[in-house]
């Protein structure tokens, strides 16, 4: 679908990356473009395997592309020094695993915390993750050590660390696959509502349709190829 230059948030253009394995060369991602404006929910999908989580760590500058560009809000991140790279990310992106990815011996609070003071952010950083973890309903559960939460309040940490930066971009990994039904549906809920409250760009990889039809736009891939760039509602042709 077509993005405006004035509207572009982050640029694909032409990106491919191929591994060596064995005396053999795999394409995982086969030159793919495409646009993301800016406040657009993007909904990567397709079959295990197809290429989504090696496309979002190289969007998010997590993995280098074997050709082809990446820029991120104005700034070709492509060939980047590791250092610089590393603000950029931490400036421009929050990122939500599959796996949670927390500090284990730091608190709620503190992992919330923790993107902010890498990056040196200054202001009322305190204030803000206290905000957060209530907006996730976790205002009782702050000093707790992840050991402590269970899987879904563990996420909603995540969460809550994604948006500390106030970064324009939030980028997330099957956010909700390792939970069961009821606490995914109520990851998927707060993902969506913190979204639209801090007006952030959102760019998710999923397995779920009915996740996916939440999104302005709909990209599968498959074998590494982009077979379609669609709204939600036509996404039942595939």
């Amino acid at each position: 679908m077509s993005v405006t230059p004035a509207q572009e948030i982050l640029q694909v253009k032409n990106l491919t990356k191929t591994i060596q394995n064995g005396p053999n060369r795999v394409e995982i991602l086969r030159g793919l473009s495409f646009a993301v404006a800016r406040g657009e929910f993007i909904a990567i999908m397709g079959a295990s395997g197809s290429g989504k989580s090696t496309l979002l760590g190289l969007m998010a500058g997590l993995d280098n592309a074997t050709s082809g560009e990446v820029i991120l809000d104005g700034i070709n991140i492509t060939g980047m020094p590791e250092d610089e790279l590393a603000r950029v990310r931490g400036t421009k992106i929050g990122f939500v695993f599959q796996s949670y990815q927390l500090v284990s011996t730091l608190t709620a609070e503190e992992n919330v915390l923790l993107p902010a003071e890498l990056i040196g952010l200054r202001g009322n950083i305190e204030e803000r993750a206290r905000e957060l973890l209530d907006r996730v309903g976790l205002q009782n559960r702050r000093h707790h050590y992840p050991v402590q939460l269970s899987g879904g309040e563990q996420q909603r940490v995540a969460l809550a660390r994604a948006f500390i930066t106030s970064a324009p971009i939030l980028m997330a990994d099957e956010p909700t696959g390792n939970l069961d039904s009821v606490n995914g549906a109520h990851i998927l809920e707060l993902l969506l509502r913190l979204n639209r409250e801090e007006r952030t760009t959102l760019i998710l990889v999923t397995h779920d349709p009915q996740l996916a039809a939440h999104a302005d736009r709909v990209i599968t891939l498959r074998d590494g190829s982009m077979m379609a760039d669609e709204a939600p509602a036509q996404f039942s042709r595939l």
